[in-house]
């Protein structure tokens, strides 16, 4: 969305509820009981419905998708909310430190630092909102995944019935992230007076995709440091043996062009830094030294076994399918990774992680109390 123009996307996705143009809110969602379906609409949107009435809820969830009614009346309610949530929104010490920690280890002018604030919310007009549909909304952008007890070729005879005519108009907008240079040691805090202790995050960027070969000896090693809960590293050496944290977690969160890497854990404020010397001491350690024979078949079982779990729904299904198609992988994915994990070596995980992680760079943000 344009600069200034920040909040058209929130305002945007609640309109939607109002209808289309041909059925208002209220004969849309009859229209849908009628048919014993759920849908939601927005930038994800979704349908559920059995399979001998998909023809109708297709019909019903592109007319509301491809033509929205936006009412005027219903914008000016709508851009109410909206600046009421966003005012209280930048008063959240939790968003403030989530937002911290984005500056910290995003450049001034990255797009994920922009927000809406009451004030560009108030400046929004109806057609405002028309312009960001019109720019966003688009077939070029659109991904449609279709799970159910239906054929293939019936499915895609349905979506195209309904869809086929939405064209786009304009130049394709780019919605990838660029890559980011790598950011610069910092810390910050985030008063909260409601806490008696401090929610910590230490993280950084790098340059990793998720494409790369290297993220499944990162996410292998991760489950080596948290994702065994008791019987992680990081459980056992900052909880249980020197008792200094409540929780602990590490994740790794990978695009097309960047990744953020993070610690995120829970103390008392004298435990901050004490349990930051751990944390850097075990990150070091997974650089410098192999994992234990135990620990690597420990940690594969655990990921072999959360492919199969991960598309025991529909839901799973359809949202992986979904999100494979959007980041460029092959829809088989999950058996690929499942033979990654299963040749890896301790040594390739070290040195995954001696690559990518530069210690001396984290950033750190602390919610709650001034750490000691």
């Amino acid at each position: 969305m344009a600069k200034g123009k920040e909040g058209a996307d929130q305002i945007l996705n609640e309109l939607f509820s109002y209808g289309s143009t041909k059925l208002d809110r209220l004969a849309f969602q009859t229209a849908l009981d009628e048919i014993g379906a759920k849908a939601s609409i927005g930038t994800r949107f979704s349908l559920q419905v059995l399979a001998d009435r998909f023809d109708r809820g297709a019909e019903l969830l592109a007319d509301n998708l491809l033509r929205p009614a936006f009412p005027e009346a219903a914008f000016k309610a709508v851009q109410q909310r909206t600046v009421q949530a966003v005012a209280g929104r930048l008063q959240s010490p939790v968003y403030l430190s989530q937002r911290a920690l984005l500056q910290a280890i995003y450049p001034e002018n990255d797009a994920t630092l922009r927000q809406a604030t009451p004030e560009t919310v108030k400046s929004l007009s109806l057609e405002d909102v028309r312009a960001y549909y019109g720019k966003v909304f688009r077939p070029d952008l659109t991904t449609v995944v279709v799970i159910g007890r239906i054929k293939p070729q019936e499915a895609q005879a349905v979506i195209e019935k309904y869809f086929g005519e939405w064209k786009a108009t304009g130049s394709k907008p780019e919605t990838d992230l660029p890559p980011v240079p790598r950011n610069k040691p910092s810390a910050a805090v985030v008063p909260d007076l409601s806490r008696v202790q401090d929610d910590v995050t230490l993280g950084q960027t790098f340059e990793l995709t998720r494409q790369d070969d290297d993220y499944y000896a990162l996410q292998l090693g991760l489950q080596v440091l948290s994702g065994g809960f008791y019987a992680s590293r990081l459980y056992q050496d900052l909880r249980e043996k020197n008792g200094l944290v409540y929780s602990i977690e590490a994740q790794l969160q990978s695009g097309k062009h960047r990744s953020v890497f993070t610690v995120s854990y829970a103390c008392d404020p004298p435990n901050v830094s004490k349990a930051r010397a751990l944390v850097e001491r075990n990150l070091r350690e997974m650089q410098t030294r192999p994992i234990t024979a135990a620990e690597l078949q420990r940690a594969k079982t655990l990921l072999l076994r959360r492919i199969p779990l991960s598309e025991s729904s529909i839901d799973g299904i359809a949202g992986r399918l979904l999100d494979r198609s959007l980041r460029d992988l092959p829809l088989d994915e999950p058996v690929s990774a499942a033979r990654r994990y299963a040749t890896l070596t301790a040594d390739e995980v070290a040195a995954a992680f001696s690559k990518w992680l530069k210690l001396e760079d984290l950033a750190q943000v602390v919610l709650g109390p001034n750490p000691k």
